[in-house]
């Protein structure tokens, strides 16, 4: 097949769907197909890439600044005088049988939507990220969004659409119904391998961490990952087990947490260091006691399952029926706590972090799970066999 992969957030920018998309697309070339990717300029990322099998356009984009809007992200828009010239020109040259996009707010989805339309190629879309926001009167502006812009435009052309999880699924059906031609049930995938094997040892002695009980918390700090929740724990962390750290890994879009640190008196506890390359990430969880982030309610992303599979136990405030047909078992492949309730989730880090036994059961089991279910080799042909399937039609 010849399959074009469409995502705004492409690397060298980092980000969960950024990873999926450039993994899904090596894995195409992979297994032998054609793959073009488009996506928006980044930094000093090349107008135009061949590698790995793919070749990579990289469309002119502005940014748009970091807002509670925004969701605190960063985002680029290539949206111009010309866009959909040259996004229709690339299409035309590579004749693509199916487009698998990755977004369903961004412009680039919206122009090679609009290219599928008239052209009747099939479109598979992954959608990452839900138009929420914790701020109620941004989520009446994200709600009048997805009806009068998002929606309207994915009528036109009618993606197929993955569902990664119940909350992505109870979203999509109250938001876009009507608007899809019908759903694909796909988690989300991890490399299951890049992860493990990491130098623990090295973060300590670089941040002076040896020997002392350490919380990870993984990725970028923004509204609907604010580690609020998980600040507010440490008191009774640290009333049980003194010297214990929290770890923040991930550029801070988001700084309530480190303010409601400095009220509760442990910001002594906190260490934000921001962003690091992702070749260092395997050292981090490889220091790791425990790893949490996804405390809000708001599903389990790719660098929790990343986690995961790295063999770190994992604390998270998700359902356990989170993943259609996967059962997260609290205390046996995951440790479950409930959303908003810091007391709880204290004392769960603390019953963690003093039994060395439950959290090797845990390691074993999480990591497990993870490449049974979640691996890139699974959700890749998972994915493969919808597209065919697309194609074929």
């Amino acid at each position: 097949m010849r399959i074009v992969v469409v995502n705004n957030f492409f690397p060298p920018r980092v980000g969960g769907s950024s990873h999926l998309s450039e993994a899904l697309a090596k894995g195409y070339a992979a297994q032998g197909h054609q793959v073009m990717v488009l996506t928006a300029a980044y930094e000093d990322a090349p107008v135009t890439e061949e590698r790995d099998g793919m070749v990579i356009h990289r469309l002119p984009a502005a940014m748009i600044p970091k807002s509670k809007l925004s969701v605190s992200f960063d985002i680029a828009f290539t949206l111009r005088s010309g866009a959909y010239r040259r996004v229709r020109d690339l299409l035309d040259g590579f004749a693509p049988d199916v487009i698998h996009q990755h977004g369903q707010f961004f412009d680039l989805t919206w122009l090679s939507g609009e290219w599928a339309r008239r052209n009747k190629v099939p479109v598979l879309l992954s959608i990452h990220t839900r138009l929420e926001n914790p701020i109620a009167s941004y989520h009446g502006i994200f709600r009048g969004l997805d009806a009068t812009v998002v929606k309207p435009i994915l009528k036109r052309y009618k993606p197929r659409l993955v569902v990664m999880d119940v909350q992505m699924e109870e979203y999509i059906t109250s938001r876009y119904s009507g608007a899809h031609s019908g759903l694909s049930y796909i988690p989300v995938g991890v490399d299951t391998d890049w992860v493990k094997g990491g130098d623990g040892g090295r973060v300590r002695s670089k941040h002076s961490l040896d020997g002392v009980p350490l919380i990870v918390s993984l990725g970028h700090v923004i509204p609907l990952r604010d580690r609020v929740l998980l600040v507010e724990a440490l008191p009774i962390v640290l009333a049980a087990v003194p010297q214990a750290k929290l770890l923040v890994v991930g550029r801070v879009y988001y700084e309530r947490f480190l303010e409601r640190a400095r009220e509760l008196g442990v910001a002594h506890a906190v260490m934000a260091i921001g962003a690091v390359p992702k070749g260092e990430v395997p050292d981090y969880l490889a220091a790791a006691d425990i790893e949490t982030h996804d405390l809000q309610g708001y599903g389990l992303g790719t660098a929790s399952l990343e986690s995961m599979a790295a063999g770190v136990p994992m604390v998270v405030a998700v359902r356990a029926d989170n993943f259609p047909g996967i059962e997260l078992r609290s205390g046996e492949n995951v440790v479950l706590t409930p959303v908003g309730d810091p007391e709880a989730l204290g004392n769960t880090l603390v019953a963690l972090l003093r039994d060395d036994a439950w959290r090797q059961r845990l390691a074993v089991a999480q990591s497990e799970l993870v490449e049974e279910r979640f691996s890139m080799r699974q959700v890749l042909r998972q994915h493969l066999e919808v597209l065919t399937e697309l194609a074929g039609h």
